[in-house]
This record gives C-alpha cells, sequence and structure tokens, in this order.
C-alpha cells in the first residue's frame, strides 16, 4: 500500500474530495494554444518522428473519445437552452461596460467592427482588462481604422505598444493589417476559418471571437475563463490543456453558443469565469447556472454530508474538479507536525482498522500547480510488516496493486505522491525533474512520458453513484 504498506505490494487508494480548479489569465491559455498552433502550420512540411508516430497508433485517443460519460456532457436540448438563457440574461444585467464592447455594438461597418475586436482581442492576451483599457482607447484613436494602421511604422506601433509587453503581438496585428489592406482589398476575412488561414498571429480563440462578435458566426471560443467555466459546470477532472480534453471543450461550447447571439454568448461565458467563476473563492450564489453546475451539485451533497458528521464544509475549489479520480488517503494540514500526524493515523485507522503508530514516517513533500492553485502534500508511510490489511473495505474505497494503481484513473499530483513513495523503497528511484517531489530521488532524471489516463472522463463515483449516473441519463 502507498503510502502505507512497502512489503506487502499494495496499494491503498480511496476517493477523496478532489484538490483544485482551473484556472488562468484572461486570455493566457488561449493565447498560448495559438502560438502553438501557428508554430504547427509553419512546419507542416516537417515528418513526424518515431516517436510521434507511434504515439499517433496508440488507441488511447479513440477510448478516451468512445468512453465519456454523459455525466460530462450536456443531457438535451432544454438543458442547453437553460443554459444559454440563463447566461445571456445576466450578461445582459451585469456585463461590465468595455471601449471594445461599445465600439462593436456602436459601429456599423462590419471591417471596422471586425478591426475593433481583433485589437482588443490581441491586447487582451496576457494582460489584465484593466491595463488594455488606456491602451486600447489610445491605440483606437491613433489609429482607428485598418487603413490607418497599415500606414503606420513599425516604430510607432511599438512605442504606443510599450508596457503592455510581448511586442510581437503588436507587429503582428500590424502585419495583419496591412495584408488585409494590401492583399484583401480592405476587407476582413468573414469566417473563423479565413481569418485563422489568413490573417498571421490569430489563432483558433481569437478567430472565434472576431467571427462571432463582429460577424455574428455561431461558432464556440474557449480560453482559460471559459475553460474553467465548462470544466466546472460539467465536472470535467483532466487537464484542460491537454489535446485531447480541448477538443471536449471546443466541442461543448460549440454546442453550447447560442446561434442568434453568438458574439454576446461568447463574452457573456468569458465575463462569467472572468468575474463570478474566479480561480479562488468562486461566486457560487452570484452563478446564474449554478442549477446546471455539476460542481456546485456535488458542493451541495457534500456539505450535506459534512453538516451531518460536523467535519467541515467543503467548496467549489476543492470539490469540481478531479471528480472520478482517486486519492491516497489524506487529511488537511495541521498546524503542528505532532497534530498531522495523529490526525492522518485516525484517518487510516478509520479506513483500514488499527495501525502502529510508530511506523508513520515522512517520507517527503510534493507541490503541486492545478493551473493556478499551488498545493503542497507532506507525504508519510507506514510499513504493515506482516500485518494482513483488513479485506473489507468502506463504500469508496478499494484495495490495488501497484500494477493496477498505474492504469486507474488517478491524478498527475497522486502519481507525483507515489513516487516519493518509490524513492524511499530500496532499489528504487522514479523521481521526475519535471515534479516539485522533495525526496532522494527528486534531481534524478524524469521517466519517460506518462501514460493518458483513458478514465478522466467518467462521473464522480461515491456512496450515492447511482443518483448520479441516473441524474446524467
Amino acid at each position: 500500500m502507498t503510502p502505507l504498506v512497502s512489503r506487502l505490494s499494495r496499494l491503498w487508494a480511496i476517493m477523496r474530495k478532489p484538490r483544485a480548479a482551473v484556472g488562468s489569465g484572461h486570455r493566457r491559455q488561449a493565447a498560448s494554444q495559438e502560438g502553438r498552433q501557428k508554430h504547427a502550420k509553419s512546419n507542416s512540411q516537417a515528418k513526424p518522428s518515431a516517436c510521434d508516430a507511434g504515439l499517433a497508433r496508440q488507441p488511447e485517443e479513440v477510448v478516451l473519445q468512445a468512453s465519456v460519460s454523459p455525466y460530462h456532457l450536456f443531457r438535451d436540448v432544454a438543458e442547453v437552452t437553460a443554459f444559454r438563457r440563463s447566461l445571456l440574461s445576466w450578461y445582459d444585467q451585469e456585463k461590465r461596460d468595455l471601449p471594445w464592447r461599445r465600439r462593436a455594438e456602436d459601429e456599423v461597418d462590419p471591417d471596422r467592427r471586425a478591426y475593433a475586436v481583433w485589437v482588443s482581442e490581441v491586447m487582451l492576451q496576457q494582460t489584465q482588462v484593466a491595463t488594455v483599457i488606456n491602451y486600447y482607447t489610445g491605440w483606437m484613436q491613433k489609429w482607428p481604422t485598418l487603413q490607418d494602421l497599415a500606414s503606420a511604422s513599425l516604430e510607432e506601433v511599438n512605442q504606443l505598444w510599450a508596457g503592455l509587453g510581448y511586442y510581437s503581438r503588436g507587429r503582428r496585428l500590424q502585419e495583419g493589417a496591412r495584408k488585409v489592406v494590401e492583399e484583401l482589398g480592405g476587407h476582413m476575412p468573414r469566417t473563423a476559418e479565413t481569418l485563422q488561414q489568413l490573417l498571421p498571429g490569430v489563432g483558433r480563440y481569437t478567430a472565434g471571437a472576431i467571427a462571432s462578435i463582429a460577424f455574428g458566426q455561431a461558432t464556440g471560443v474557449v480560453d482559460g475563463n471559459v475553460a474553467r467555466v465548462l470544466c466546472r459546470v460539467r465536472a470535467i477532472g483532466a487537464d484542460p490543456s491537454s489535446t485531447l480534453v480541448s477538443q471536449r471543450l471546443w466541442g461543448l461550447a460549440q454546442q453550447l453558443v447560442d446561434p442568434a447571439r453568438p458574439g454576446d454568448f461568447n463574452q457573456a461565458a468569458m465575463e462569467l469565469g472572468a468575474t463570478v467563476c474566479t480561480p479562488q473563492r468562486p461566486l457560487c450564489s452570484q452563478c446564474p447556472v449554478q442549477s446546471l453546475c455539476r460542481a456546485r451539485q456535488r458542493v451541495e451533497r457534500e456539505q450535506l454530508l459534512a453538516s451531518r458528521s460536523l467535519s467541515g464544509n467543503p467548496d467549489v475549489e476543492e470539490c469540481g474538479l478531479l471528480a472520478g479520480l482517486w486519492e491516497f488517503p489524506s487529511v488537511t494540514w495541521e498546524p503542528s507536525e505532532q497534530l498531522q500526524r495523529k490526525a492522518l493515523l485516525q484517518e487510516l485507522q478509520r479506513w483500514a482498522g488499527p495501525l502502529p503508530a510508530t511506523r508513520l514516517r515522512h517520507l517527503g513533500e510534493v507541490v503541486h500547480t492545478f493551473s493556478h492553485i499551488k498545493l503542497t502534500y507532506q507525504v508519510y508511510g507506514l510499513a504493515l510488516e506482516g500485518q494482513t490489511p483488513v479485506t473489507t473495505v468502506p463504500a469508496g474505497a478499494r484495495w490495488l496493486t501497484q500494477e493496477e494503481f498505474h492504469t486507474a484513473a488517478v491524478s498527475t499530483a497522486m502519481k507525483k505522491v507515489f513516487r516519493v513513495y518509490q524513492g524511499q523503497q530500496p532499489g528504487t528511484c522514479k523521481g521526475s525533474k519535471r515534479s516539485q517531489v522533495s525526496s532522494p530521488c527528486s534531481r534524478k532524471k524524469s521517466c519517460m512520458g506518462q501514460q493518458v489516463l483513458d478514465n478522466f472522463f467518467r462521473p464522480h463515483i461515491s456512496t450515492d453513484a447511482s443518483n448520479l449516473n441516473s441524474a446524467a441519463q
């Protein structure tokens, strides 16, 4: 059991409260993904490596696509319609008054409207909204049209951009304006597909934002805020930056976007993530779609259970986003190591029966970042020498062999914990230099890759799993 059993070569894993939420800057995730996409396009003639070719033949992707649980999807048209209606109604009343929104609403000429949206989206990449406002206002006063920007010098562009950082954004924006003026007759491409194909520096997110806001194309968008909203609403616990999860989130965004008001809907989803469904301490009571949120439903369920056991109340940060994954037994941080050991031992005895306190030893520390939340795990181990663990486990818990652990639906954080345990065993050293792990193996070279989990879209498993499954039908 890890971290409990070593010589028996058994692992003890239980379903616990998930530990983190997904979040990022306003446009940070979208910007980084667009950069990768553009880089991939520029190298489209390169042959894939043998490793890439091998990965392409792996069956995990097919299995994942086929095994997505209805729990993580929207069940029917009525649910989608309710989501759209609630979100747009909230946006109409609560949206922030931002200069680029006013321009998009008031501008009659579609090319000038698209240009105004384009400038705002580029500036908002990697930059706070409050910082962008003055830069945007000054930019649009100096260069109100594509033609004005196309005729400006790069030096002028850099001078106005000074302080925003990532100067290549301004340069690509001007390059795009010149291309529109010189090669496209002064007319912006009208669809997300052609915007992405024809304009330098415009990736999937920016193209979708321009097409939906300026031209009314019913295309969904996913930035860091939208990804967080979708992950919480549908209790998706996997890494949203991974290719497979990203594809699923884009599919959800496309399913949800309102064809009658696509631009407003996309801005509403981003606004919800930026102001209500925030990375930390989300304002769930103010959320217009809380009745449709799987994470919120779980919070309420666990709060009810906690009120009965008087063990404290969870919040959405802990309950939303690793649903369906397994954890080792754990307790919250205590102010002293003595209290911490006592609390952990009590928790372990609740699941495994009487245990020798003298054998509980500290193995190391794991620091894991869930996009925006940095968590520290203190890892303890306890060897059951000659002692047979209980064979009957409580509901929501199970014994695993070491082999089963590597194929089970466990989080990256728990894999780091397991590597700390392995590093303390004779003849093993499996630390990863990508992991912030304090153990004897922490500075050794990392092992090959990480197996793709084919279960991270499974619904949350708990004592009321039957209720969850019936609700997902």
